[in-house]
């Protein structure tokens, strides 16, 4: 099924998920979350120095790349604006979508710069960087489905890694990456249930693009410089690792929600393409056993 026709049957039930969303959001103001009474000016030139207790390796690591992911939602929106098209009921959930995650970026950074938890410099030197250079969609634009499957993933897995951060810091950066991941979670309950009406659209398509994503998944934030050496250390933390992945995002979703394994009415292809699937996910299975015993779990 093309794009197009998929996204006609979509739409209608995109409009349910979306009416669901507007009634669960709750409104909030980034301002209010902020402890302003921390701040100074920063003297131009000056040279960063951490106040108050500084932060472990793995945090900082989770703060720089959530905010910079954060910071690149012009790439994103337009990747997902341009895959949705802009006067469908899709359409009018990506400006939404893009409206709420706008907060995500204005309240982070400003919860830093009161902080100074990190290096607002090298901070922006990567924003610019970042946003520059875009987000290269490659093999997750490939279909509708495709993007679908891939927020779907990337949203709670974005959830899981701000709430989990914020577990590492103090009563008001907690208070402030669960408020975040609030939002991150509503945002993967819509893809995910649009990727089940998918499923019943379209459910050879839907596989394959399951395929795709499941197996080929990276953050959004892979882009940024020195990407491997943050994700090691965000790993080491704690925060988000195989394991994490495998047991938090790819079991509860893909094998127990889409219960991909029970699809029916798939053609050949689609068949193959579920059999690759289920051995990688045996794959991550045993990869995550591997830490978690290492782990002493």
């Amino acid at each position: 099924m093309t794009s197009g026709a998929l996204r006609e049957q979509l739409d209608q039930h995109a409009g349910c998920l979306l009416d669901r969303h507007l009634a669960r959001s709750k409104e909030w103001f980034p301002h209010e979350l902020v402890p302003w009474e921390l701040g100074r000016r920063f003297v131009p030139g000056e040279p960063f120095q951490p106040e108050g207790e500084p932060l472990a390796p793995g945090v900082a690591s989770a703060l720089f790349v959530n905010l910079l992911t954060e910071d690149n939602l012009p790439s994103y929106f337009h990747a997902i604006s341009k895959a949705f098209g802009g006067g469908s009921v899709l359409g009018e959930w990506a400006r939404r979508w893009a409206a709420e995650e706008q907060r995500h970026a204005m309240v982070l950074r400003d919860w830093l710069s009161v902080t100074r938890k990190l290096d607002l410099i090298a901070l922006e030197r990567a924003r610019m960087g970042q946003v520059s250079a875009g987000f290269r969609v490659g093999g997750r634009g490939r279909s509708l489905t495709d993007g679908l499957v891939y927020l779907s993933l990337q949203e709670l897995a974005t959830r899981i890694s701000h709430w989990n951060t914020g577990r590492l810091l103090d009563d008001v950066g907690c208070a402030l990456l669960k408020r975040v991941a609030a939002d991150e979670n509503l945002h993967f309950l819509f893809y995910r249930d649009l990727v089940t009406a998918a499923l019943q659209a379209d459910p050879s398509g839907t596989v394959e693009a399951m395929d795709r994503q499941v197996t080929e998944f990276t953050m959004p934030g892979a882009e940024i410089q020195g990407f491997a050496a943050h994700a090691a250390a965000i790993a080491a933390a704690g925060i988000y690792d195989f394991r994490v992945h495998y047991e938090q995002v790819v079991v509860p979703v893909v094998v127990n929600h889409w219960r991909v394994e029970e699809v029916e009415g798939l053609d050949a292809t689609a068949e193959r393409a579920r059999d690759h699937l289920l051995a990688w996910v045996a794959r991550l299975r045993r990869v995550a056993e591997r830490i978690a015993a290492q782990q002493g779990a």
